[in-house]
């Protein structure tokens, strides 16, 4: 996973905190809806996303595997 892909999965989950604050949501059936909605908003960005690059932006990488061998996280 990189950082495109838990940037839209935070998106995905901010969205569907915030809807659910705004409709003050309650039971299984209205916060399973906010959760969708959420989502929608994640999915469609990224879908837009992936459009304007001309790929897709979800790899097979492994964040926590490219952090062990020295990829990121260099000072």
């Amino acid at each position: 996973m990189d950082d495109l892909e838990l940037i839209f999965g935070m998106l995905g989950e901010a969205s569907t905190t915030r809807l659910t604050r705004e409709r003050d949501s309650k039971g299984f059936l209205k916060l399973r809806k906010d959760a969708m909605d959420g989502g929608g908003v994640a999915g469609n960005a990224r879908r837009d996303f992936e459009k304007t690059l001309g790929k897709g932006v979800v790899s097979e990488d492994n964040y926590l595997d490219a952090k062990k061998k020295g990829l990121i996280g260099k000072k």
